[in-house]
Formats: C-alpha cells, sequence, structure tokens
C-alpha cells in the first residue's frame, strides 16, 4: 500500500468514528425514568367499539348514558372524582406516677457482759427510704383543608372503589406534592361528583414537598450527629 493511500484511509476511519459517535446516543446522558410513586392517575380501558346496525330509533343504549337517579357520579375504572381533605387531629396524654418505700432494722445487743462493752446498740440500727416522683405529658394537633382530584382505580363487587391520585404544585421556593389513596362507597359520592376525606377507608395521605423552605426547616447533619450520640 503506497504512502498517499495510508493518510486517506486514517482519515476516512477518523470521519466514520465522529459520525457514529453523534448519531449514537451517550448513555450517560440518557434521562432516567422516574420511579412510580403509587398514586399515579388510572386511565379508563379503551374498548373496541363493535358495529351497530342501524335501528331508526333516536336513543341508542350503545352510545353510553347515565340512569336519572345516578347522575354523573363515578362509578367506572378511570373516572376522575373530587376528595375534600378535612383531616383534623388532636392528641394529647398525660402519665403521672408516684412511690415510695421505707424500712429500718435494729438489733439490741446484750446489756450485761463482755458483748455488751464491745457492741453499740446505735450503731447496730439500719433504716432505708426511697421515693420515685415522674410525670409525662404530649400533645399533638394538625389540620389539613384542601381538595384534590383522584381516579377510580378499581371497582369492587361490593359497591366500593379504589381511588388514588395526586397533586404536583411547582413553585418557586420549591416543589409541594399532595398524594391521596383509599377505598370509597360509590352511594357516598354526592351530586357534585365529591366525598369528604373522612367517609375514606383505609386513607393514606402524604403532604409534603421539596426545596430551599423545607431544607430550612430541618436540622443540619452535624446537629443531628451530636443529638445521636448525646446521652442527655
Amino acid at each position: 500500500m503506497s504512502k498517499h493511500v495510508r493518510p486517506k484511509l486514517r482519515l476516512a476511519a477518523g470521519t466514520a468514528a465522529i459520525a457514529m459517535l453523534s448519531v449514537s446516543p451517550v448513555p450517560a446522558l440518557a434521562k432516567k425514568e422516574p420511579k412510580p410513586s403509587g398514586f399515579e392517575p388510572t386511565l379508563p380501558v379503551v374498548a373496541p367499539v363493535a358495529p351497530v346496525a342501524a335501528s331508526g330509533s333516536i336513543f341508542a343504549a350503545s352510545g353510553g348514558y347515565a340512569a336519572l337517579y345516578q347522575g354523573t357520579r363515578a362509578a367506572r375504572v378511570g373516572d376522575p372524582l373530587t376528595i375534600l381533605l378535612v383531616e383534623s387531629t388532636t392528641a394529647s396524654k398525660a402519665v403521672s406516677s408516684k412511690s415510695g418505700k421505707s424500712g429500718s432494722l435494729g438489733v439490741q445487743p446484750p446489756t450485761k457482759g463482755l458483748i455488751s462493752k464491745l457492741l453499740d446498740a446505735e450503731a447496730l440500727k439500719a433504716g432505708s427510704n426511697s421515693s420515685f416522683t415522674g410525670q409525662g405529658s404530649a400533645a399533638q394537633t394538625s389540620s389539613l383543608n384542601s381538595t384534590l382530584s383522584v381516579t377510580i382505580a378499581e371497582v369492587r363487587p361490593n359497591g366500593t372503589a379504589l381511588v388514588r391520585g395526586e397533586k404536583k404544585m411547582l413553585i418557586s421556593q420549591g416543589d409541594e406534592w399532595v398524594r391521596f389513596s383509599g377505598i370509597v362507597r360509590l352511594v357516598d359520592i354526592d351530586q357534585e361528583n365529591q366525598i369528604a376525606s373522612d367517609r375514606v377507608a383505609d386513607a393514606r395521605i402524604e403532604y409534603t414537598g421539596k426545596g430551599a423552605l423545607q431544607q430550612a426547616s430541618k436540622q443540619g447533619w452535624l446537629g443531628r450527629f451530636f443529638n445521636m450520640i448525646s446521652p442527655f
């Protein structure tokens, strides 16, 4: 192979390698899919529409309808409904205990003889007293008032449904989100397609966030370390 052909082959190989790198995606820059939180909305299953023969009637039940007594309340998988968060909890506890114990011991030595001279009656007396008093109290009050729209994830034969959903808010000082899941009775949904959270069984409510405000309200790692090893 001549000396003039080798540089050309090297140049062609280098150009092909650069083209492959520019076309192929770089794994390090690929975006990672977020992990499922368990509160994702449930979409209704799109069933294939079967052709319906024209009957000449104005009303067609196959087009979907709501009964007069049912209205437009959520009743199927994927239907949305609104949860009225009206949570309020107040708890208090007080504990008090007190104990006491006392005892005494005395030995009377002989008043005559050699032993009476060696032993002192006052030195053979002993007594003990112990007492304990303890008190403790705790109180906690929390409340949450908001609204959250969820979707029906599962409809069960006994007239209940599993609902779940979340609401994310992107704020300038951080992110906040509200997550909700639980079991509702379909008959408890009102005409406005709403239900209060205190009528939801096995309710799971999460209200949290991340950002500058949440970080400022937490104790630093050094303070947590000293609190962990402190014996007081």
